[in-house]
């Protein structure tokens, strides 16, 4: 087994297909910073809350006032670079740290396909992107190669199986395939669509694309690494996400992945659509007789790299299973839901409210939760348990010290409706949540789901 490990690794393949994905992630990344930036997003996601959720950890990562918007503008500036593969390695990883920390900024705004890109890029600083078609070969020779290690390419490829296939095994549940939820929610509200709109409202459509939905997620993969179905499997990834698109405001997640999926094409393609992009820009010709393969001398740099690609893909392999360490419904009290491929699985709504106790003063009030959230924070916030605990030790921290208090006590009214049901109380209204600690622990504060939904 070692033997063969070793010469799947010492093996090469062609470099366009890496190149090309470089070239395309790049682009679409500059393009979702500039489309951002031009829909006000800034201002308005983290530049006017008074407050922000952070991440258990990560507390510390805060929007910078004005100078947010430097952060975005080296984001922006960094993808344009990956693009051209201009000091690649320096610009891959500026990305990486850039992008990551906006979306560490405010828990708010998390969404699959933003931890998609931040893993992505994670990845990408560890493969070899800048050795073809990139403005590093052409000034700096000594590095620049028709080949790269196959394992650069299969490890995106094994990224994309992860994320397809385990979204594919996360709907395999109760309701999404037994009562088409959330969709039966969702899709009625989109009747006012030309053409398709009245169909929406069909029960048979929501079952329809429910069930072919988790269809498509378990077996795109293989249908894409299979070369006589990889064609047919395009068609179905380009159908599938532009339909999203459609339906969904998802922003430039289905083009990212109808991008991606080109990974699993042949290099001929890349090589033409390299030589496209050649002939519209026009860029300085490259050294006619490139060397077939550039091996890296430093064994020990390539064994890190390796090393950290490997732990990268195990990881993913098993965050999305740490649920299992938690009781009770996950969809309910969400406790290793993030960072799990589960994608747009629930629908949940509800209110919480706030009462604070002082016992000095003997004296209780309500919390106005627009005084400090945006409609956006507040709606995240009442049904999402980890942020109305982090919310309440924030009301206590404010009013102790804004109105010179002692120590206070928090207490939450909280209904949440989950999938189309009726909304039951969410957490306990007997708890002093300034009592309760953040962190991963079970949070027993959480009432126990009055339903059950089977699944993975």
């Amino acid at each position: 087994m070692f033997t063969k490990l070793k010469y799947y690794l010492s093996q090469d393949v062609e470099a366009a297909p890496l190149a090309a994905f470089r070239i395309f992630f790049g682009i679409m990344m500059f393009s979702s910073i500039l489309r951002f930036w031009s829909f006000g997003w800034i201002e308005k996601l983290y530049l006017q809350p008074k407050f922000h959720f952070s991440f258990y950890g990560f507390e510390w990562v805060k929007p910078l006032g004005v100078y947010t918007y430097l952060i975005f503008f080296i984001c922006a500036g960094a993808a344009l670079c990956i693009a051209l593969g201009f000091w690649y390695r320096l610009a891959i990883s500026t990305f990486w740290l850039s992008f990551t920390y906006i979306e560490l900024m405010d828990k708010t705004t998390y969404l699959n396909h933003y931890y998609f890109i931040s893993v992505l890029s994670f990845l990408l600083i560890f493969l070899p992107a800048q050795r073809y078609f990139s403005v590093d070969a052409y000034r700096r020779p000594k590095i620049a190669s028709t080949k790269i290690p196959r394992y650069s390419i299969d490890a995106i490829k094994a990224l994309l199986f992860i994320v397809y296939f385990y979204a594919g095994l996360a709907k395999i549940n109760s309701d999404w395939l037994l009562e088409a939820q959330p969709l039966a929610t969702w899709l009625p509200g989109k009747y006012d669509l030309p053409f398709i709109g009245s169909l929406l409202e069909k029960r048979w459509l929501h079952y329809t694309f429910s069930w072919g939905g988790m269809l498509y997620d378990l077996s795109i993969p293989f249908l894409l690494l299979y070369k006589p179905t990889r064609n047919f499997a395009f068609v179905l990834v380009v159908i599938f996400h532009v339909l999203t698109r459609i339906l969904f405001p998802i922003g430039m997640f289905p083009y990212i992945m109808i991008v991606s999926a080109l990974i699993f094409f042949d290099p001929s393609l890349h090589q033409r659509m390299l030589k496209f992009i050649q002939n519209i820009l026009g860029p300085p010709a490259f050294p006619r007789h490139l060397p077939a393969s550039n091996k890296q001398k430093n064994g020990a740099l390539k064994k890190v790299q390796i090393g950290f690609i490997s732990l990268l893909l195990i990881s993913q392999i098993l965050i999305p299973w740490r649920h299992l360490f938690y009781p009770g419904e996950l969809f309910w009290h969400e406790q290793g839901f993030r960072f799990s491929w589960r994608v747009m699985l629930m629908e949940k709504a509800g209110y919480t409210n706030f009462k604070i106790y002082d016992p000095q003063r003997g004296e209780s009030f309500q919390v106005n939760n627009q005084q400090f959230l945006s409609a956006f924070q507040e709606k995240q916030m009442s049904f999402q348990p980890d942020f109305i605990l982090e919310y309440a030790h924030f009301l206590e921290d404010h009013f102790r010290s804004s109105e010179n208090r002692g120590d206070l006590e928090i207490y939450a009214e909280s209904y949440v409706a989950l999938n189309g049901r009726s909304s039951q109380l969410f957490i306990n209204p007997k708890v002093d949540l300034s009592l309760e600690k953040r962190g991963w622990g079970k949070k027993t504060w959480i009432l126990p789901f009055n339903d059950t939904i089977y699944g993975l």
